[in-house]
């Protein structure tokens, strides 16, 4: 494998079904999902991956980040192999738009590699799938 893609998908679904539109294990990377609920296993990744979240808050930048994503990446195992960070938002949420991505970039001082519209179009998912395998062969 290249490498990973770690994503937070809530119960919608929306960016559990993105990520596998991408078909990114059919490229030679790796995918884990963030548990949904606390009582979960939580999940340990210990390689190089990408980070995919969505946008939540409404448009409060404070609420950007999902408390789920937080939790994983105060494990500072986890954090240690973060690379990137892809977002989804909603345009409705004026300067908040894919918020939670400037946060965690900012944060894990790692780049902001792709932002798209809610749950994506058939462009997105190739340019993800496409520039993730590019972002991993050429590191």
């Amino acid at each position: 494998m290249i490498g990973a893609l770690v994503y937070f998908s809530s119960a919608s679904e929306n960016t559990a079904r993105f990520v596998a539109g991408c078909r990114l294990q059919d490229e030679g990377l790796n995918v884990y999902r963030i548990p949904l609920k606390a009582a979960d296993q939580p999940l340990n990744v210990r390689e190089p991956y990408v980070i995919m979240v969505p946008t939540y808050g409404g448009g409060v930048v404070k609420k950007a980040v999902p408390i789920q994503v937080k939790r994983f990446l105060n494990d500072r195992a986890n954090r240690e192999w973060i690379r990137g960070v892809i977002a989804s938002g909603n345009t409705n949420f004026g300067e908040a738009y894919c918020a939670a991505g400037d946060i965690i970039a900012a944060k894990c001082h790692v780049p902001f590699l792709y932002k798209y519209e809610l749950m994506g179009t058939p462009e997105d998912t190739a340019a993800v799938r496409d520039g993730l395998v590019r972002f991993f062969t050429h590191q």
